[in-house]
């Protein structure tokens, strides 16, 4: 198994990884090469929280050819640092999607390669609701 993004981490536990500055503590989720807050060009990881809310979210009801809609596109809040993923395993309609849900990292499958190596991405799935 093989993680799509470099921010997802699959041991010890799922997590995702930031990029925190090591002047000012800002945390950016993906790759940077300098500090928005402060223009420091060093960082260091900083392991995210599992759960978060939802601060921002659209229902995408066209994209590209084969890729399957309705989905939940969203920006979550993850103790202070923003990430951007899917909701998964949720209904795609605002009746089951709101601003501050709670929601809790999820991975998933995403195909093999050529050598059987499975492919894993990442969403957020609801935390009771």
């Amino acid at each position: 198994m093989i993680p799509v993004v470099s921010a997802l981490a699959l041991e010890p536990e799922p997590h995702l990884v930031a990029n925190e500055c090591t002047a000012c503590g800002a945390r950016f989720f993906g790759r940077r090469a300098a500090c928005a807050g402060c223009f420091n060009e060093a960082f260091t990881q900083a392991t995210l929280p599992t759960e978060g809310e939802v601060v921002a979210f659209t229902i995408v009801a066209f994209a590209m050819p084969g890729v399957p809609t309705p989905y939940v596109a969203a920006t979550v809040d993850l103790g202070g640092t923003k990430v951007q993923a899917n909701i998964v395993g949720v209904e795609p309609t605002p009746d089951h999607v709101h601003l501050g849900q709670q929601v809790r990292l999820t991975t998933f499958g995403l195909g093999q390669d050529t050598h059987g190596t499975e492919a894993i991405g990442f969403g957020f799935t609801p935390i009771g609701d």
